[in-house]
This record gives C-alpha cells, structure tokens and sequence, in this order.
C-alpha cells in the first residue's frame, strides 16, 4: 500500500493520501472574525481537497478546534452554507488555544477520493 505525500515539508504535509483517503493538515485562515477566518479556511479546504483529487461531498470526518465556544454559532453559519447538506461528515468540535493570538478556527479533515 503507497502513501502519497503532497506539498511535503520537514515537519509536515499539506495532504496526504492512503489507501484511496485524503487526509489534510489543520488549516487555518486569514481575517479579523471568526466568519472571515472559517471562510478563508474552507477555501483552503477546497483547494487542497482538489489538487488531491477529492472534493467536499467526499468528506468522512472533521474536527474543528475553536479558540472560543462562543463562537460555535458563528462558525456554524459559515459551515452550513459551505458543507454539502446530502454528504456531511461525521464532526467534532472543541475549544483548544491554537498555534497563534490571530486564529480562532482550526479545521482538519479527512475526506475518501473521488
């Protein structure tokens, strides 16, 4: 069984790719509110997902580290009118202090190949 790694750095990868799933590193975006930052990142998500040959309706699992639960509503309504409302996936979300001050939104996921 190959594993694939893409954008490959000394201490991570962006994607890497297993038995035909696609696992991303946490990605994180750029802004001032927790809605511009979610925003930021599931682009991120969307591109990443598409150099590796997925897309958000192949998503499995997602976790979602916020800097502050309060913000879950926010970041929720971002993400329902991201996510595919016929393929969600299965989701956590919990409050952790994140790499920075700046970010508020952290998601990982995992997703299968198209």
């Amino acid at each position: 069984m190959s594993i694939r790694r893409i954008d490959a750095g000394p201490r991570m990868s962006d994607i890497v790719i297993h038995n035909n799933t696609v696992y991303l590193a946490g990605q994180v975006g750029e802004g001032a509110t927790v809605a511009e930052q979610t925003k930021d990142t599931l682009a991120k998500i969307d591109a990443l997902l598409a150099k590796a040959g997925s897309s958000k309706s192949k998503l499995l699992q997602t976790i979602i580290w916020l800097d502050d639960m309060a913000n879950f509503g926010e970041m929720n309504a971002v993400w329902d009118a991201w996510v595919d409302p016929a393929n969600t996936p299965a989701r956590a979300t919990g409050e952790a202090k994140l790499a920075a001050p700046k970010y508020k939104v952290e998601i990982i996921v995992v997703a299968a190949l198209d």
